[in-house]
């Protein structure tokens, strides 16, 4: 019997409906791994052992600048696998980024001894990892052209927008979400303060409220008309 039949059915349906016989003994193999928030998943350096694929919570995979500061390259949440995991298992490379539990999280892990054999042996897994590989590096590119080329403001209200709750509330701290747009935690606050002057946010103890997902989405679609003033 195949553990976690559930996990996937909902969320690797094409692994799951399959008939081989390698993507079977593939999924037998697999660990149920939780790790709570805070949680080192990997860290730089560090030899790769395992093809992770998460059921649940959320992973940040980031770096150590220069100068000190960390900046995360992407997340990896529930239903797909982590680009550097999986490319530091088809290179034999360490990792050269941490892994960090952004929220916590279930996964599945499969032994770097098991995902080789099942990748010798199957068409199929060889399409499912590279696909994801290469849908999630397209993802990361554009994560790193957002970084180094996008302004403030955008990178800000994006993520404002997609982190907001049922209550459009955001329980992030400023240094988090300097943590996820790639700056500082000043700079944030200071464009934070700034949302709020034009009644786009309302700024409480330990949450966000998102006012104007309108104004939000303006800043996306026609940044150079919605700038925040550079007094703020």
């Amino acid at each position: 019997m195949v553990k976690n039949a559930t996990h996937w059915d909902r969320l690797f349906p094409s692994l799951s409906n399959s008939e081989d016989a390698a993507i079977a003994r593939f999924k037998r193999s697999a660990n149920t791994v939780t790790l709570p928030k805070g949680e080192l998943v990997f860290h730089a350096g560090a030899p790769c052992e395992n093809y992770l694929l998460v059921l649940e919570g959320k992973v940040n995979v980031q770096t150590i600048t220069e100068t000190g500061r960390e900046i995360v390259l992407y997340q990896v949440g529930a239903g797909q696998s982590c680009v550097l995991t999986t490319s530091c298992l088809l290179s034999d490379e360490p990792y050269p980024a941490e892994g960090v539990v952004e929220s916590d999280v279930t996964a599945l892990a499969i032994g770097r001894p098991e995902f080789y054999e099942a990748l010798n042996h199957s068409s199929e897994l060889r399409h499912f990892v590279f696909r994801n590989l290469g849908k999630r590096f397209s993802g990361v590119i554009a994560r790193m052209s957002d970084v180094a080329f996008g302004s403030v403001d955008r990178r800000l209200a994006r993520m404002l927008l997609r982190n907001r709750g049922s209550a459009d509330r955001i329980i992030l701290t400023h240094q988090e979400l300097a943590l996820e747009v790639g700056t500082v935690r000043e700079v944030v606050s200071r464009h934070l303060k700034g949302f709020e002057a034009h009644g786009w946010v309302r700024l409480g103890r330990g949450y966000i409220e998102v006012l104007d997902h309108d104004a939000l989405d303006g800043l996306l679609k026609k940044p150079d008309q919605r700038k925040i003033p550079s007094d703020y």
